[in-house]
């Protein structure tokens, strides 16, 4: 849609964005910035009628065109429907095709009540993030079949409240992380091996002054990566465990300031594709699958906006746990028992549950090497969790009310939905085996997705706190969706970015 799109104050703006509520005229303010009147007339028109994302154009003297953009009712408006007016604009440029944007939505948002009000910061934020997602490419991997058209537009944009162009730029960057995570998912698995997302990860590094490590090979034998080796031995791409770190200002730990604070780890499950392995998936089920490692590519994403956008003062630690789940006569089967790296042994009984058991080395090493203060791990894990919340909410599970309270609120801050599923000692008792410790699997399907979490459980130490997200409703749009096309959404990275910033 757009080559490009920074934040500029040269060359004369073409454009003016400017917004009003649903069924309301132009306030004041927005109307005073054209003399001529256009503005307030096109307001007045049919079509101007301030639903979430409903565009009108109108001509004033001191721009090419302006978009009168719908903010929706006043008692329902939150910061997502700034996102909603982002993507509606973006649509509208990619149309219209005028390069250089004056963003005006201040005045707008100062007519709300104080209650209600969003701050300018947050509000360019929002904006920001809706137009950037929504500008999102999906011709990467399109070939000579298809007609190339070199007319995509390097976008600027500008406002004149410097709060608000504050965050213009944060909402661009993080969007940035998120389109990331984006293309990493539309990435399929003949490209995306485990080996191509550690590349990722140390390009990254190199871009960033962060630190990447690749355990493979022989070391995962020495780290009794137990999982990882027994879920990726039937590929010929190997599975590696992928630690990727941020200190604050780029420096080592120094004992006594904040950069020697415990880490935020993040943990993500990055199956680059999934079979279903000797328990092969039927029919379509395959179909997809090579979003299966979205957990990894959130977690890549976030890291991503932590090094350039948020830039706390704690340390982060990113641990991909990336394999590829394969049929051969290597494979792991149904029957096996394996020992884990905490001494936990899992008698498996279906080998297409095994985002879990790569999951579970990534959390042995959390706990082991990493001394963190938290840990995150998010993954698209269970089909029971679309059952249960569809694709309007990913399932959350944190029994330490103190983090569960910071991953709710960067939630919200981030409009990537959450909530709460329960953790009680029976659904952990549902995991236990009658020759092993745990099953990977219980095959009454009872309360499947937190049968996911519960067998998680056994590999996080009870004083860490520790939060799971299953984004497997959510990580992916079949249809066009707020900033969203069909596709990957990024779920996950923005929302861990801001988690670090409030740590």
């Amino acid at each position: 849609m757009f080559e490009s799109i920074a934040l500029s104050k040269s060359g004369k703006p073409t454009l003016l964005v400017v917004a009003h509520f649903k069924g309301e005229k132009l306030d004041k303010d927005s109307a005073a910035l054209d003399p001529s009147g256009a503005l307030a007339a096109a307001a007045a028109r049919a079509e101007a009628t301030g639903d979430t994302g409903a565009c009108a154009d109108a001509f004033p003297d001191a721009y090419s065109r302006a978009i009168i953009v719908g903010l929706g009712d006043r008692k329902t408006f939150n910061a997502s429907s700034l996102r909603a007016a982002g993507a509606a604009v973006a649509r509208r440029i990619r149309t219209i095709k005028e390069p250089r944007v004056q963003v005006e939505l201040t005045p707008a948002l100062a007519s709300l009540k104080a209650a209600d009000r969003v701050k300018p910061d947050a509000a360019g934020c929002c904006f920001a993030e809706g137009l950037a997602l929504a500008a999102f490419p999906t011709d990467e991997f399109k070939g000579a079949a298809t007609p190339k058209k070199n007319d995509k537009l390097a976008l600027t944009l500008r406002a004149s409240d410097n709060a608000f162009t504050d965050g213009l730029a944060r909402g661009l960057g993080l969007a940035k992380a998120a389109n990331l995570t984006r293309a990493l998912s539309n990435t399929p698995a003949n490209i995306a091996t485990p080996m191509f997302m550690a590349d990722q990860a140390k390009r990254l590094a190199r871009l960033t002054g962060m630190t990447c490590d690749v355990i493979s090979g022989p070391a995962l034998e020495r780290e009794q990566l137990t999982g990882l080796i027994n879920v990726g031995k039937a590929s010929e791409n190997k599975p590696c465990l992928i630690r990727l770190a941020y200190t604050p200002n780029g420096r080592a730990s120094k004992k006594g300031g904040r950069s020697a604070a415990k880490p935020l780890v993040l943990v993500g499950k990055t199956i680059c594709y999934d079979t279903g392995g000797l328990s092969l998936k039927i029919n379509n089920g395959m179909v997809g699958m090579k979003r299966d490692k979205d957990g990894g590519c959130a977690v890549l994403g976030a890291m991503h906006a932590i090094a350039h956008v948020i830039k706390p003062d704690i340390p982060v630690v990113a641990l991909l746990a990336a394999a590829e789940n394969s049929i051969s006569d290597e494979a792991y089967r149904p029957d096996d028992i394996l020992t884990f790296r905490n001494g936990v042994t899992v008698e498996i009984t279906n080998t297409d549950a095994e985002g879990r058991l790569v999951l579970a080395d990534a959390l042995c090493w959390a706990c082991d090497k990493e001394n963190p203060a938290a840990i995150i791990d998010i993954a698209t894990l269970t089909g029971g969790v679309v059952v249960a919340l569809g694709s309007t909410f990913a399932g959350l599970w944190c029994e330490d009310d103190k983090l569960r309270a910071k991953v709710e609120s960067a939630a919200d801050a981030t409009g990537e939905r959450v909530w709460r599923l329960p953790m009680h000692q029976e659904y952990r008792d549902m995991m236990k085996s009658p020759i092993a410790d745990i099953l990977n699997s219980n095959p009454n399907r009872k309360a499947h997705p937190i049968q996911g979490a519960a067998f998680l459980s056994y590999f996080v130490k009870d004083n860490i706190p520790w939060c799971h997200l299953d984004i497997a409703g959510t990580h992916a749009a079949d249809k066009e969706s707020g900033p969203f096309s069909p596709g990957p959404t990024g779920f996950g990275a923005r929302l861990m970015a801001e988690l670090a910033g409030v740590l």
